[in-house]
């Protein structure tokens, strides 16, 4: 059996051929899977997708009519797929339930120290020659306080190198973390972690109760001085009031490894073209803003992890196997 994998980066592609391999055969492409797009699986029984395909109710009819039956997506998030439908048309769908938390926890750090000590516009400079500081003045986070809205995996290693830097902690979930007390953090309301941290950073998952759960109101509560740092999912920070707030001078900065409208640009090459987002385009003017391209997670060690999870998943599908991946079971 083929297996057709939709939305391979170039570093993935060896990788998951190197997995599959004495498996089952893998024909990667770099395409996303969309209604456009979604034709082209015509004839395969199982397909992979990445997190920024379009599983909308359109595309899931086009897949199943084209003989697909098992969608193993290679990632933890799901948002993108409307699992009423796929149950309807009988496909099986699975994720990657666990992959290295540190490499996400990381990457928040490297936002969160990148725009305090001003590290890209010095960078910029010194490629210029230009070697003043002015301008490029950070804080010590040591003694300052953070603030961890989700303390699942992620979050509780966020937290442990917060910890060494030698910060305050506080915590918001729906459960506290034993983890978590252990280093000293102190479970708060949302809205006072976010009116005493000096930093606030996102690990929750994306849900119809966490969509904008940093809003207006929430953005206006924090510190004119914080840093906010979302490296989970874009939908989880109302982007067009953190730019007003950004507009009026507010942040320390701002480390985004997503956004909320980032189908159809991440990982993609648009530079030689128009975009159209005007939202996106004001952002990334901002000298205390910091985007990258959802690459939190993008590091060997949790490819490796992810890659290796959905060639279980494709095989636990075919031999009629059911695990804690498993979003809508086959029927």
């Amino acid at each position: 059996m083929e297996i057709l994998a939709f939305g391979v980066q170039a570093d993935e592609k060896p990788l998951i051929e190197r997995a599959f391999a004495g498996h089952h055969a893998v024909r990667c492409l770099d395409v996303f899977v969309n209604e456009d797009t979604a034709p082209i699986a015509a004839g395969h029984e199982v397909i992979s997708t990445s997190v920024n395909a379009d599983l909308g109710p359109r595309v899931l009819e086009i897949l199943a009519a084209g003989g697909t039956r098992m969608i193993a997506q290679r990632s933890t998030g799901f948002n993108n797929i409307d699992l009423q439908v796929a149950e309807r048309l009988g496909l099986t769908v699975a994720r990657v339930s666990y992959y290295s938390p540190y490499s996400v926890a990381e990457f928040a750090w490297t936002l969160a120290l990148a725009v305090n000590r001003r590290i890209v516009r010095a960078s910029t400079r010194t490629r210029d020659f230009d070697f003043r500081l002015d301008g490029l003045m950070g804080r010590d986070l040591h003694g300052r306080t953070v603030g961890v809205l989700g303390t699942g995996k992620i979050g509780e290693a966020f937290a442990r190198i917060a910890h060494g830097f030698g910060m305050r902690l506080l915590g918001w979930d729906v459960a506290e973390n034993p983890a978590c007390l252990r280093l000293g953090m102190e479970y708060v309301p949302k809205e006072q972690l976010l009116t005493e941290s000096d930093l606030v950073t996102l690990h929750v998952p994306l849900l119809p109760e966490t969509r904008h759960l940093i809003d207006a109101a929430a953005l206006k509560s924090m510190k004119d001085d914080a840093i906010l740092v979302n490296s989970s999912r874009g939908g989880l920070i109302d982007t067009a009031a953190l730019v007003s707030e950004l507009r009026a001078g507010r942040f320390t900065g701002v480390g985004l490894d997503v956004y909320e409208a980032e189908a159809g640009l991440f990982f993609l090459d648009r530079s030689l073209e128009a975009v159209d987002d005007d939202t996106l385009a004001r952002l990334v003017t901002f000298p205390n803003v910091l985007v990258t391209s959802h690459q939190a997670y993008y590091t060997e060690d949790a490819v490796d992890q992810i890659v290796d999870a959905t060639l279980r998943n494709v095989l636990d599908y075919r031999a009629g196997r059911r695990s804690e991946n498993v979003l809508v079971p086959r029927s």
